[in-house]
């Protein structure tokens, strides 16, 4: 009979135990024969060098397999069966079906698991994240839509991942995850080749600036005689149905694809794995910042020859290539995604080591969630919400992400377009700069935060208030929004005309007491009073055309037209830019009032120095936004029972985009709307916005940004106030062997009964 102090000093010891006739006595001298699994079984878990490993007893009415029997119980070989299955079983190989090639295995690790899910989430960010925020300005322009519809489109990506997160989480989070990831992944490639879908199926997109286009001239005939009816806004439709696949793809890919990773490697490697996978989806839409601004300085028809500019309000880029590139990509890296079994080899013994932190309910229903077969059947779907629902601090934690997803996709949709109205930029340039942020400060907070998970052994209420304390460190930060630039001065909207036909009092009389031609909803009627003086009115400008020119005033005109320019005096060798002469509305810097002076094709250039400060404090709010993403993940997946965690993911998600991702663009474009000054006129109908009135975009970007981080701290703290640790969840987990210690005390022994059954202490059953 086995004492309760028995140890094992070598595995020979226990392979001899296990040896042992059951008819009689134990005998130290019979042999038997050797099961080949007990190699895998004395191997699994950590192991003690400093002293004996303490087993684990259970009763003899127990039937469990890899028991070890006393004298008085019988048990034949053949009902043996085996612990834990071998790595090298049919079901833990990578493969397409049937087809198992044996050179692919060496990529059966959880480290090649890692880096293809992070290609994916790189692709991910970088299409959806990227290449839509950079374009947005451009699709605008190219098919007539204002940032509300911009908005629409893009948060019509987090609409179709709503309607999936829940059956995508639920029965992907039971189901073959790698495949779930797989099917995803093509799904969002599809959704990217339609996105890109409207640039062949439309008409070419030219726009006539010959020499004497735009200029003063008697007999200017209207460009709307020969447009045919528009039809261009409609095609919003199809870039929400490709951004609808895009949500539909990308469901499984934050959640399934966390969870496969999280149960695949030790739990300490847990923070770290998801910080490199999501600092990879941090990365990816700063290459799409990038990329896209390198694509929108190449002229959308690619196959013609343009005399415009990037500078060029009229420019579109290339918009569509990155949607291309981007699409074939996905579909090469889904296929090794769905090569991947249900369950990586070693995943067993992760699973056993884990020790639950998840927050205990009052009524003690944790424990029936905390079951291993909870949630294999749909009937345990409403039972699972309910769980999910009375937890406190699953539900702060889940408000607080979407306080910060509002901010996250209105800043990254708009993020651009505000650097290019407040610094006068071009989109390209708007766009560059916004991705030479988001590299460092998105993807380097992201990092830092799964680093410092694994760093401190913050445990669940410890990563809470990390959390709180980030949020509070970015609020100060939003006050950055406090500092705008002034309007560039456009002559009629922000600036009165200098020429001597009319007043100057007279002229800021027109402006500022009648500023309802200011406001989103000025009429053709009242832009064409504004912008028609003295100077121009016998010219017959053209409203539709937009070609904006700097005077020698200093002043920037609506046209050449609008600028009295009758003719092109040179073109600038270094710039490629027209020099316009003979401007009656232009007075020379250094000229009489009655003089005509000169005009250079685009914009003015800003006065305003505030660009560096801005992007500094900015950079901030990105960082510390980005380095609680991490902790917030993990302290998510720990306030709930294993076998929740995909489930718990997927409601998360859809309450961060319910009250987050999708409202955020939309109420977002909404308000850039309400700043805009001029509106563009497309026969009659309004198009989008040319110039936004800087001060009130910096002051709705202030206040929304204060609201929803007081909102995300005071969550985070209610999270960490209402949180309940299990009571006897131990200090330190049992994979401490991870920093070369081993307590004993974590591996409970229990007084040997009568008929004592000694099993392997770290069997997972």
């Amino acid at each position: 009979m086995l004492n309760a102090d028995a140890s094992f000093s070598s595995r020979q010891e226990l392979l001899d135990l296990h040896g042992l006739p059951l008819s009689r006595g134990p005998s130290l001298d019979t042999p038997s024969p050797v099961d080949p699994h007990i190699d895998s079984l004395t191997d699994s878990g950590p192991r003690c060098t400093d002293g004996p490993v303490q087993p684990r007893i259970l009763t003899g009415a127990s039937t469990f397999p890899g028991q070890i029997y006393s004298a008085q119980t019988t048990l034949s070989a053949e009902s043996q069966i085996r612990l834990n299955p071998s790595p090298t079983d049919s079901d833990q190989l990578c493969g397409w079906g049937a087809l198992t090639p044996k050179a692919i295995q060496v990529f059966n690790t959880p480290r090649w698991v890692l880096f293809f899910l992070c290609v994916a989430s790189f692709l991910q960010g970088m299409i959806i994240n990227g290449f839509i925020n950079t374009v947005v300005t451009t699709i605008e322009r190219r098919f007539d839509l204002r940032s509300y519809d911009a908005g629409l489109i893009a948060s019509t990506y987090d609409i179709a991942a709503c309607i999936c997160l829940a059956f995508v989480s639920y029965f992907g989070g039971t189901g073959h995850k790698p495949r779930w990831l797989g099917w995803g992944v093509l799904l969002m490639a599809v959704g990217s080749l339609v996105f890109a879908l409207p640039h062949f199926i439309t008409p070419p997109y030219q726009v006539s600036l010959s020499e004497q286009t735009g200029m003063c001239s008697a007999n200017q005939t209207s460009s709307c005689q020969d447009q045919e009816g528009g039809g261009l806004p409609g095609y919003r439709f199809v870039f929400m149905l490709g951004q609808f696949l895009h949500g539909m793809g990308a469901t499984p890919l934050y959640t399934l694809g966390v969870t496969y990773l999280d149960e695949n490697v030790k739990s300490t490697y847990g923070p770290v794995y998801t910080g490199i996978f999501y600092t990879a989806a941090i990365v990816g839409p700063a290459a799409g910042y990038l990329l896209g601004g390198y694509f929108l300085n190449i002229y959308t028809e690619i196959h013609l020859t343009t005399e415009m500019t990037p500078e060029n309000p009229l420019w579109v880029g290339a918009w569509w290539i990155g949607f291309l590139l981007g699409g074939a990509a996905a579909l090469l890296v889904a296929f090794p995604i769905l090569a991947y079994p249900r369950q990586l080899p070693g995943s067993q013994q992760h699973k056993a080591m884990r020790v639950s932190e998840a927050h205990q309910l009052k009524d003690g229903s944790h424990t029936t969630a905390s079951d291993p077969h909870f949630g294999k059947s749909v009937k345990d779907m409403p039972r699972s919400m309910l769980f999910l629902l009375k937890n406190p601090t699953f539900l702060f934690l889940c408000l607080a992400g979407a306080t910060e997803a509002t901010l996250i996709a209105g800043m990254s949709t708009f993020g651009p377009k505000f650097l290019e109205s407040q610094f006068s930029l071009s989109a390209s340039e708007a766009a560059t700069w916004f991705g030479y942020m988001v590299v460092p400060a998105g993807g380097g907070g992201t990092f830092l935060g799964g680093y410092i998970v694994k760093k401190l052994n913050l445990r669940c209420r410890g990563l809470i208030r990390f959390c709180m304390l980030c949020a509070a460190v970015s609020l100060i930060a939003i006050f950055v929004f406090l500092i705008h630039c002034p309007n560039v001065p456009l002559a009629g909207i922000t600036a009165p005309y200098q020429s001597a036909v009319k007043s100057p009092m007279d002229q800021f009389k027109q402006l500022y007491d009648q500023p309802n031609h200011l406001s989103a909803g000025n009429s053709n009627s009242s832009v064409t009073e504004s912008l028609t003086v003295g100077c121009n009115e016998g010219c017959g400008c053209d409203l539709e055309l937009y070609n904006p020119v700097c005077g020698a005033d200093h002043i920037m005109y609506y046209s050449p037209c609008h600028a009295g320019c009758t003719a092109i005096n040179h073109t600038e060798n270094s710039t490629g830019k027209k020099v316009y002469s003979g401007c009656s509305c232009v007075v020379g810097a250094n000229a009489s009032l009655d003089h005509n002076g000169f005009a250079m094709a685009g914009k003015c250039g800003s006065s305003c120095h505030h660009m560096s400060a801005f992007l500094s404090f900015f950079f901030i709010i990105i960082f510390f936004t980005f380095l609680c993403s991490i902790p917030a993940l993990t302290a998510t997946l720990r306030c709930v029972p294993d076998s929740q965690r995909s489930f718990a993911l997927g409601i998360q998600w859809i309450v961060v985009r319910t009250f987050g991702s999708i409202p955020g663009p939309i109420a977002f474009g909404s308000l850039i709307d309400i700043s805009c000054l001029l509106w563009q006129d497309q026969c009659g109908e309004q198009g989008s916005c040319y110039l936004y009135q800087n001060s009130a975009m910096s002051q709705y970007m202030l206040l929304a940004g204060i609201i929803y981080k007081v909102l995300g701290t005071i969550f985070f703290l209610l999270a960490s106030i209402l949180y309940k640790p299990p009571s006897e969840s131990p200090q330190s987990s049992r994979e401490s062997s991870d920093h070369e210690t081993c307590d004993k005390s974590d591996l409970p022994v229990k007084d040997l009964p009568a008929d004592g059954v000694i099993i392997n202490p770290h069997a997972r059953l």
